[in-house]
């Protein structure tokens, strides 16, 4: 079984920091520690450049220690020197003027494509995560904003941990992974920190990650919004030139309710539709090959051409859909030849030649 960041961790405290007297773990020189496939364990030493050959000796019995450890396979353990301390990330909560009203094009990004959903529970963010990389593996370059601000998950979904950096207190640098550039709320919270703020706040926090984060140059940025028809959706079509929104929903009635909500509010927003995706389309047996249509089937193609918008994609309900997902590679990048994948890299191609993305 593969080891856990906890008892990663509790070996590390055994290994005694050489310039503070404390564990390692203690002196807070662990930084972005994961446990990948196979039981990879991967960390960065941070430090003091005037301490690197102290740590010389630290580094080789971490990664002799880790190594002793069942189940543990490679070990990565890398010395990172600063001249100066980092400066902390930005605060996201509001407390200055505000920028400048109406949509704003982000520096450096040409296209930003929303990825929404009426409700939630139906996929939406694994969605964002599978478009993201496939339209790296076509060969854009490509963000993701993690804009679903009380449930972000983007972290998660695509492998990456840490906490941004800001070189200057006022630019943030965002984390990347599979050729995609990503920043996420996420990041600046602890995992199983709840989010309490109320809608000036959110609007505030999502206004800096557009404008703050240093996203450099991008073809597409795609925006994972919270389910529903908030202050985050609508900051999001006020303050940004969003090139269009991608409405997903699963086909059963109770979430296309909800999914008209969503293409209702974006129609009054004057954010156009690019199409639909019918997520959860079919689950087909793994033993036996039979397929069935857990949540209906065919709702959202009628609703799109209704709508007149594209059908983009009818993803399955497949479960290494969503084991890719919660093993923090999607399944485009982990599983790339397979039918899953290339639902979602036909989707990337379609949005390539229609000048979206």
């Amino acid at each position: 079984m593969t080891p856990t960041r906890e008892e990663v961790l509790d070996v590390l405290k055994t290994l005694t920091d050489p310039v503070t007297g404390t564990s390692l773990v203690e002196a807070g020189v662990v930084k972005a520690l994961t446990i990948g496939d196979g039981g990879a364990v991967r960390f960065v030493l941070e430090i003091s450049p005037s301490h690197a050959d102290a740590y010389g000796d630290v580094r080789a019995a971490a990664e002799a220690a880790l190594k002793a450890m069942p189940e543990v396979g490679p070990v990565s353990v890398i010395m990172t020197a600063h001249s100066k301390p980092a400066a902390p990330p930005p605060d996201l909560k509001p407390g200055r003027a505000s920028t400048p009203s109406g949509p704003q094009k982000i520096p450096g990004v040409d296209r930003i494509i929303a990825v929404a959903s009426g409700k939630g529970g139906v996929g939406k963010s694994t969605v964002a995560a599978n478009l993201a990389c496939a339209l790296a593996a076509e060969g854009r370059r490509v963000g993701l904003l993690d804009a679903d601000v009380y449930g972000p998950s983007q972290p998660r979904m695509l492998g990456v941990s840490g906490r941004p950096s800001s070189p200057d207190g006022k630019t943030i640098l965002p984390m990347r992974n599979y050729g995609v550039t990503m920043m996420s709320i996420g990041l600046m919270t602890n995992e199983d920190q709840a989010v309490v703020w109320r809608g000036p706040m959110l609007m505030g926090a999502l206004q800096q990650m557009m404008t703050q984060v240093q996203w450099g140059a991008l073809d597409v940025l795609i925006v994972d919004l919270p389910p529903g028809t908030g202050d985050v959706q609508m900051t999001l079509a006020q303050k940004a030139d969003v090139t269009g929104a991608i409405i997903v929903s699963t086909p059963q009635d109770v979430a296309l309710i909800d999914a008209r909500k969503g293409i209702d509010m974006f129609n009054q927003l004057k954010t156009p539709i690019i199409g639909m995706i019918e997520n959860m389309s079919t689950h087909i047996c793994s033993n036996c090959g039979h397929e069935e249509h857990m949540f209906g089937h065919g709702g959202v193609a009628l609703e799109a051409k209704k709508i007149g918008v594209p059908l983009l994609a009818e993803i399955p309900l497949h479960l290494d859909i969503r084991l890719a997902a919660d093993g923090g590679a999607p399944i485009v990048v982990s599983k790339p030849d397979s039918a899953q994948a290339q639902a979602f890299r036909s989707v990337a191609r379609q949005l390539i030649a229609d000048g979206n993305a």
